[in-house]
């Protein structure tokens, strides 16, 4: 008898995150850092070990080395199992023929002899450029209590922002009647999140079809679940009224980030009760000096403070030097921020070193937008980055 699991997650991490800009030139989305000691895939990961599914898949194309060495074995997320665990699945050559991942539903479609190797009776399919904490369990139960061949995640947008998402149109019951992807016009105000569950031979039928429609994008959103919808597949709608954010800007990366501040978080990352694991770097405690101050900030192991940080996220092995202020900032791992440096409103990623008494964006109230800083780069000392600009190689200034 074929051993089996009840539900085969997938996940999609191979997108190209172009609107992070610099902070993508040279990683996938998903590996970005986030909440100083974090990465962005740590939260389906941890979601999916904390709603008891043990068999993930992760798909990845785009600038993937960093992320399969992050993710190694799974070990950090309890996915390290004998039969299950998390699994790096790229492109490949098969016998037919061989391609990039062609959208959303082409991946998970040359991925079909990884979910069926499980036999499962149901696959989750997730984004791997979300951040959020979500029981998939109750999802998983509404499904199956329903009958239905597809159930999508689905959370109250403002009316105005609508047209930016799948949109769900939705009788009493939850069940879908339409569905609009990017609506000029939205009807309703209830966003696909880019979560679904599938009846799994369901899914493999509509993923066959969609292949050999030459006329597909191959794309869930456009193609896959309308065929399903206007085929009279059951469809359901599963309501979430928790924390999730899309953050595949700046803007949204920033404010996510700020989002995890204050005496009262809009987001908490340290619930015991549903964890959100991660590989931390191996770091000594943080330490901050006798000039140094930070007033509520998130401050990593391996930071040493001797500067003022204000209102920050600060990842592993940041250095703020005696002088320096850092106010309304991420800061990711092992950036070095000189002497009488300032740095505001801005997202530095990775090992760069801002020079002494060198600018770095503007104050938030009188900003035209968040500065970034690509990694492995330095600023010149003295140099200004002006608010909202983008620097992704060392910069002596203008």
């Amino acid at each position: 008898m074929q051993r089996k699991k009840e539900c085969v997650a997938m996940l999609l991490a191979g997108g190209q995150g172009s609107r992070l800009y610099a902070l993508t030139n040279n990683i996938a989305k998903p590996a970005v850092a986030f909440g100083a000691k974090y990465r962005i895939i740590d939260f389906p990961l941890s979601n999916c070990v904390n709603s008891g599914i043990d068999t993930v898949g992760v798909l990845t194309q785009y600038e993937p080395l960093e992320l399969n060495e992050y993710i190694g074995n799974g070990q950090p997320w309890d996915l390290d199992r004998i039969f299950g665990g998390v699994h790096i699945l790229p492109p490949y050559q098969a016998k037919k023929r061989s391609s990039w991942y062609e959208g959303t539903a082409n991946a998970i479609f040359q991925n079909m002899s990884f979910m069926k190797k499980y036999n499962p009776d149901y696959v989750l399919i997730l984004s791997g450029d979300h951040i959020y904490k979500m029981n998939y369990a109750g999802m998983l139960r509404a499904h199956a209590e329903s009958g239905a061949a597809c159930t999508i995640a689905a959370i109250e947008v403002p009316l105005k922002e609508a047209s930016r998402f799948g949109i769900l149109n939705v009788r009493e019951d939850g069940s879908i009647y339409q569905f609009e992807e990017k609506p000029k016009v939205p009807k309703s105000n209830l966003a696909s999140m880019g979560i679904y569950v599938f009846t799994a031979d369901k899914l493999y039928k509509y993923l066959e079809e969609d292949d050999q429609n030459p006329d597909s994008s191959k794309d869930f959103g456009k193609d896959v679940l309308p065929t399903m919808l206007n085929a009279g597949e059951k469809m359901m709608s599963y309501r979430f009224e928790g924390y999730w954010k899309d953050v595949g800007t700046i803007s949204a990366l920033w404010e996510s980030n700020m989002d995890l501040l204050g005496t009262d978080p809009t987001f908490d990352v340290g619930d015991p009760t549903w964890k959100i694991h991660s590989r931390n770097p191996l770091a000594p405690p943080e330490y901050i000096s006798d000039t140094g101050e930070v007033d509520n900030s998130m401050i990593a192991l391996g930071c040493e403070i001797s500067g003022k940080v204000k209102h920050s996220v600060l990842s592993s092995n940041v250095v703020v030097e005696k002088g320096a202020t850092v106010t309304d900032s991420v800061i990711m791992s092992g950036t070095v921020i000189k002497s009488g440096a300032k740095v505001c409103y801005s997202v530095i990623d990775e090992n760069v070193t801002v020079g002494k008494k060198a600018c770095i964006g503007a104050d938030k109230d009188d900003a035209s937008g968040i500065t970034v800083l690509g990694r492995n780069i330095a600023v010149a000392d003295g140099a200004r980055v002006e608010s909202g600009k983008i620097i992704d190689k060392d910069y002596k200034g203008e």
